[in-house]
Order: C-alpha cells, then sequence, then structure tokens
C-alpha cells in the first residue's frame, strides 16, 4: 500500500485530534520547553517530557542526516511506557534507499502510512517499527531556512490513529522542533570550532614556550585529547642525515610513556613511513594492520596494545617530512575528515615546533662547540710555537709550498713526512688556510704527549661515567673539528688497538664517543705528520698497513734546514725581529762572521733549533749588533742516516781542537798554527772562511 503524503483530505479515526483542545496553547509550551537546551540530549529529553502533554503519541523518533555516512540516524524520544521496546532502535543507522525518513529528507514533504501491516513501499526500518508494535506513523521533515536537518517521526501503537488535524498540528510541531534542533546544532558547532581554536591556540602556546620536544609532545598531546578522543599518540621524528629516527609514545589506558630510537632502515614497513614517504594522511583500521602485522612488527605492536583505528599525520616542512603524529583508538570508530582536518592542523604547527627545536638544539650545540674552540684556541695561543709565517725561499722549500698549494683546495688527507723541528706544523697550517675549509677551526693533537689510555678520549670524547673520572661528558678533537681540519702529530705513536677506530673515521666520517652508543657524524679533513719511517714500522706490523695507505694519499716531505742553507740568514733576522720586539731590544745587524757560523752548522734540530738558538742570542746582546755564542755550537750533529761528515766539517773540526789545545793561540813555535803545520797567516785566513771566531 502506498503512504499517504500532504494533503490529505480521507477521514481517520482521531482519538489524538480529541485530547488537542488548543493547538496554540500546546504549540507555545512545547516552544518554551525546548528554547533552553543547548546539547542534543537534553533537548531529546526536553522533548520527551513535553510532546505527551499536547500531542498522546504511542512513539517519537527523530532521524538526522549524517552527512559524513550519508545515512539516517535514529534519536527515539522514550515514553516511561515505551523506553523498554524503544531502546534497541536509540542510534540506529539506517541507509538513504528504501528509507521513509531518507524520502521525507529528499522530498521535504511530510508522509503518512496509516497501516504499517499494509506498507510495502518502505522496506528499511519498517521492521524494527513492527517490532516494538507501532502500527501507523507519519513522518515530517526538520527543516530550517538555513539547512535540512532530516525527519520527525509519531508513531502509534493503533492502525489508522492520525486524523488531517492531528497531522496538520504535528507538522507545526516538527517545525519547531526542526528550529530547536537547529539552534542546538548551531550551538554545537560553535562550541566544537571553539573548542579547536582553543585547542590550537593552546599548541601553539605550547610550540612557543617548549623548545624541548620531550616536554613539547606531552603538553600537545594533553591539549588534543579534550578535543579529539584517542586512546594513545605518539611523534616520529627522521633524521635523514644520522639515518635514525626517534619516537616519543604516550598510552593513555595503561598510563606509559616512552621514548625509542632505532635506525631508519630497520622500520621501512611501519604503518607511520607511508604518511611520511607519500607526505598525506594514512588512515588505518583494524583490518589493515592485521595486513601489515606480518611484515610489520609495529603494526601487531599497535594491535597488542589493542588498537583498531589508526591515523598518521605527516609533519611536513618545506615539502620535507620531519616525521609523523600518529593517533589510536581502541575502538573501530575511524577518523572522521573533521578530526583528520584538525590533527593536519595541529601536525602544521607540531612541524614548526619540531624545526624551532631542532634549530635550537644545533645552535646550542654551536655555541657550546664555539665556546669549547674558544678555550682551546686559547690554550693554542698560549702553547704554539707561533711562527707568524713559513719563512724561507731556497728551491726545496719553494717545491714543498708548490705541493702544498696543490692538494689545499681539495680535501684530500696529507701526510707530512720530516725530521722534528722541520716546520711540519706550519705546513699543515699552511694547507689548512689554504683550503675552502679555512674558515672553520683548525684543531692539533700531539698523539706522542697524550697517555695512551686518554688517547681514544681525547680523539673521540666520553660521555659522562664512562670511565672513572669521566665526570662530565667531554667533546673529543674530531668533534671540535667538524667542518674544519685536524692535524694529527707524531701519528706514528698511535697504538694499534686505536688505530681501527681511527681507520674508521677516515672511511666513514663517523665514530662513537667512548660509553656511547650513538653514533657521531662529521666532516673533517685529516692531515697527519710524523718523524718516524711508517713503512718500516709496517713491516715491522707495529704500524697498521691499511692506516698507513689511507693517511698517505698526498705526502709532502719538508726538507731539514741543513738542505735549505740558503734560507738560515732570512730566518735568522726573522727571529732576531720577533725576539728583540718582545724582549724591547733594538738589534739592528747580525755580523758576517756570525751568520757564516750559523750557516755552517748542521743544525740537528733544525728550525725549531734554529729560533731557540736565536732567542738565546737576542738574550745575551746588549748592544745593536747580535751576540752569537759561536762556542755552543759544536761540530754538527750527524745527520739521521749516519753518514760522515763532509771534509769542510772535518777541516774545521781539527781548526777548532787544535785552537782549543793552545788556548787560542795562533802564532808562535808553540801557537796552533805550528802545530797545524801552516802559516799564521794562511790559518787565519780559513779561521774566517770556516766561520771560527773565539768565544767571547
Amino acid at each position: 500500500m502506498a503512504p499517504y503524503t500532504m494533503p490529505m483530505h480521507e477521514t481517520i479515526s482521531g482519538n489524538l485530534g480529541s485530547a488537542v483542545t488548543d493547538h496554540g496553547a500546546a504549540l507555545l509550551q512545547v516552544a518554551e520547553e525546548i528554547a533552553a537546551h543547548h546539547d542534543l540530549p537534553s533537548l531529546f529529553q526536553g522533548l520527551a517530557q513535553c510532546l505527551p502533554e499536547v500531542a498522546p503519541f504511542d512513539f517519537v523518533g527523530l532521524v538526522l542526516h549524517d552527512a559524513a555516512k550519508h545515512v539516517m540516524k535514529v534519536h527515539v524520544l522514550e515514553t516511561a511506557e515505551a523506553r523498554r521496546v524503544t531502546r534497541s532502535l536509540d542510534g540506529l543507522e539506517i541507509p538513504m534507499k528504501d528509507s521513509a525518513s531518507a524520502w521525507v529528507w529528499e522530498q521535504q514533504q511530510p508522509i503518512l502510512i496509516p497501516s504499517l501491516a499494509e506498507e510495502t513501499r518502505f522496506h528499511v526500518g519498517m521492521d524494527a517499527l513492527r517490532g516494538i508494535g507501532v502500527q501507523s506513523v507519519c513522518f515530517f521533515p526538520l527543516t530550517t531556512a538555513m539547512r535540512r536537518l532530516g525527519a520527525i517521526g509519531f508513531g502509534s501503537v493503533k492502525p489508522f490513529a492520525f486524523d488531517e488535524g492531528s497531522v496538520t498540528f504535528l507538522h507545526q510541531v516538527a517545525k519547531l522542533v526542526a528550529v530547536a534542533v537547529d539552534n542546538v546544532l548551531h550551538h554545537q558547532d560553535l562550541a566544537h570550532d571553539r573548542d579547536r581554536l582553543r585547542l590550537l591556540l593552546e599548541v601553539n602556546n605550547a610550540v612557543v614556550s617548549h623548545l624541548d620536544l620531550d616536554q613539547l609532545f606531552p603538553a600537545v598531546s594533553a591539549c588534543l585529547r579534550r578535543v579529539i578522543q584517542h586512546d594513545g599518540s605518539s611523534l616520529l621524528l627522521c633524521d635523514e642525515a644520522t639515518g635514525r629516527w626517534r619516537i616519543h609514545v604516550l598510552d593513555f589506558d595503561r598510563n606509559e610513556s616512552f621514548i625509542e630510537e632505532g635506525r631508519i632502515e630497520e622500520s621501512t614497513q611501519s604503518p607511520s613511513c607511508l604518511a611520511i614517504t607519500t607526505g598525506k594522511v594514512a588512515l588505518f583500521g583494524e583490518r589493515e594492520l592485521l595486513a601489515m602485522a606480518g611484515t610489520s612488527p609495529c603494526a601487531q605492536d599497535l594491535l597488542d596494545r589493542g588498537l583498531k583505528s589508526f591515523c598518521s599525520i605527516p609533519l611536513l616542512s618545506r615539502n620535507h617530512a620531519l616525521g609523523a603524529l600518529n593517533v589510536g583508538r581502541r575502538r573501530d570508530a575511524g577518523f572522521d575528515p573533521d578530526d583528520v582536518q584538525l590533527l593536519g592542523q595541529v601536525a602544521q604547527q607540531i612541524a614548526i615546533a619540531v624545526e624551532n627545536a631542532l634549530a635550537f638544539r644545533e645552535i646550542a650545540a654551536l655555541k657550546d662547540t664555539l665556546a669549547k674552540e674558544k678555550v682551546y684556541l686559547e690554550e693554542e695561543i698560549q702553547t704554539a710555537y707561533n711562527f707568524e709565517e713559513i719563512v724561507g725561499d731556497s728551491r726545496a722549500l719553494k717545491q714543498v709550498l708548490k705541493q702544498v698549494q696543490t692538494v689545499a683546495a681539495t680535501d684530500s688527507t696529507v701526510l707530512i713526512l720530516g725530521e722534528t723541528g722541520s716546520g711540519k706544523e706550519l705546513i699543515a697550517r699552511a694547507l689548512h688556510n689554504l683550503s675552502d675549509r679555512r674558515e672553520r677551526t683548525f684543531v692539533k693533537l700531539n698523539c706522542a704527549a697524550i697517555p695512551t689510555g686518554l688517547l681514544e678520549s681525547e680523539l673521540f670524547g666520553h660521555e659522562k661515567g664512562a670511565f672513572t673520572g669521566a665526570i662530565a661528558t667531554k667533546i673529543g678533537r674530531f668533534e671540535l673539528a667538524d667542518r674544519g681540519t685536524i692535524f694529527l702529530d707524531e701519528v706514528g705513536e698511535i697504538p694499534l688497538e686505536l688505530q681501527v677506530k681511527l681507520l674508521r673515521v677516515l672511511q666513514e666520517q663517523e665514530f662513537e664517543r667512548l660509553g656511547s652508543t650513538r653514533t657521531m657524524r662529521v666532516n673533517v679533513r685529516v692531515i697527519a705528520a710524523t718523524n718516524r719511517d711508517l713503512g718500516q714500522m709496517v713491516d715491522e706490523q707495529k704500524f697498521r698497513s691499511d692506516l698507513y695507505y689511507r693517511l698517505k694519499v698526498f705526502p709532502v716531505t719538508v726538507p731539514p734546514l741543513r738542505e735549505r742553507v740558503e734560507d738560515i740568514p732570512v730566518l735568522v733576522r726573522h727571529f732576531v725581529q720577533k725576539f728583540a720586539s718582545r724582549m724591547k731590544k733594538r738589534i739592528e745587524s747580525v755580523p758576517a762572521d756570525a751568520m757564516r757560523v750559523l750557516q755552517a752548522y748542521g743544525w740537528p734540530g733544525n728550525v725549531r733549533e734554529l729560533e731557540n738558538f736565536v732567542e738565546r742570542a737576542v738574550i745575551l746582546s746588549s748592544g745593536s749588533e747580535l751576540f752569537v755564542p759561536a762556542a755552543e755550537l759544536k761540530r754538527p750533529a750527524l745527520p739521521p742516516n749516519g753518514s760522515a761528515t763532509t771534509l769542510e766539517e772535518a777541516e774545521r773540526d781539527h781548526i777548532l781542537k787544535a785552537l782549543r789545545e793552545t788556548n787560542w793561540v795562533i802564532g808562535g813555535s808553540s801557537g796552533a798554527a805550528a802545530r797545524l803545520g801552516m802559516k799564521r797567516t794562511t790559518l787565519q785566513s780559513k779561521m774566517q772562511k770556516l766561520g771560527i771566531a773565539r768565544p767571547v
């Protein structure tokens, strides 16, 4: 039987119409009762109390359209008599097809079904009404000037219970109810928007006031939970530079909070990875989590925690995902578009907070590093030899400087070879100053000056408590030299057990501090120096061959001072000026005889020995001429290879011996000339040629 629609011209028994004596007063009573309600439950309760007094029905239900799901959702207004039987209908979701309430909502016309026993058009929901004893029903659209809300249905346990007068009256009641429902929904929308704006404001305040991510996330999650129901949340951060992830998890029901870390390649199958890699929100139900559980320990962990709905929102920064905000529920209700939109807005603010926190952490680390660099550089100023520049113009030195200029622009490892005191550190500094790293730190370490047990800590640093006496975290020289240059002097003194770790830094540019499992990555150029024969040490198994060849990418050999004699006058004048200025003395010249003596000496200690000797000469000088204590320059030491002295050196030693034995008496029968078998004038000429002068 087809339903009747308004207007109706059919006479129906009117037990409902006889109960209504004053429709105007009844409508006013309904309006007054429902005007003060601001939420649907209290409105429904008010309607359930007032409507039976003005319209004695057996059943009334509001059926509101759910736009998100596109279904009609039943809200039953129970009477005391019908409460038991109508409870099963409350909250029922009715599909749009073949539904009387959906038809009324779509067509915006009331509909009357005089007898459900004869109804054949609408199948959905009719059986439920028959199941609670309803035999006749009429539906009216709930519509205001602003929107279509749904429908309201009145039912009776008697067939043909509604006459034309009662239908007209109930239509007026429906209009009042529509306005009341619209007001409540509008109020709820405003409250909903207010709560969400308040949440975003609280999140923004948290972003501004918390630069520590471990403090930020619990504050954000607490705000979020008041607006969106969820049982747990997490903040996952990924650092592509280090290849690691870090997650902060909050489980509200279990009252748990913990932080975990791991490598990115170990967790590429986690649900959050989909959001991070695509840059879009990823939603998972229990079915999707079960499908992933076989290959994803993370998905299995979510299921073990009882989660049935999971939402992951990427934290985007300039189209780059910093990580993900994750929210989970233990009920399989999913997340509606409104929830997802809000979570997206929160994620945007968290992404800003993460950027700020990472920037703050980097600035703090740089500030700490700069402070340590300042202390380190102040120590360097106090302890360095303070050479202003490389002094000399000899051919041998020019060849070395040409090699330095060639390799400086690269980041290749350089091995500087040369005797003690020959200026290997100056060559290393020149390499750094000519490179692209010159604006960063030049860090040096004499490997022979540090006890073996502390050398690893000096190189790589240590954590607090790593060993007895480690009362604070220490940054190693490699960290200090990040993006700069590290100079390892006397590299041949590094013990074998530490050479493996140094090799790893050279190859991978990464290491761990003592007492830490966290891998540190650096960008450091390594310059090494030694006065030892590393090749021979490799043959004697005192130095690793792989480390030797890794260091010997570009070897530079600094010539000893005896091979650049022509540089000695320039070096002497440089050192005289340096020390005379420091001691506030005015020394204007160096005697030619003294300079010849200095050039004739072999200088086994190389430039360092010459510098120390000139400093002593400046101290002893009292006039404007440098006094050179030539007597201190005894026969030149044999060069390191053990070769014999030259004929000139042997002649000089022989003459000096004769002069000392005769107490520097040259002429006469007992003088040095007679003892040497030569004329006095000849001996004097040779002494001048060889730079021999009587000590003062």
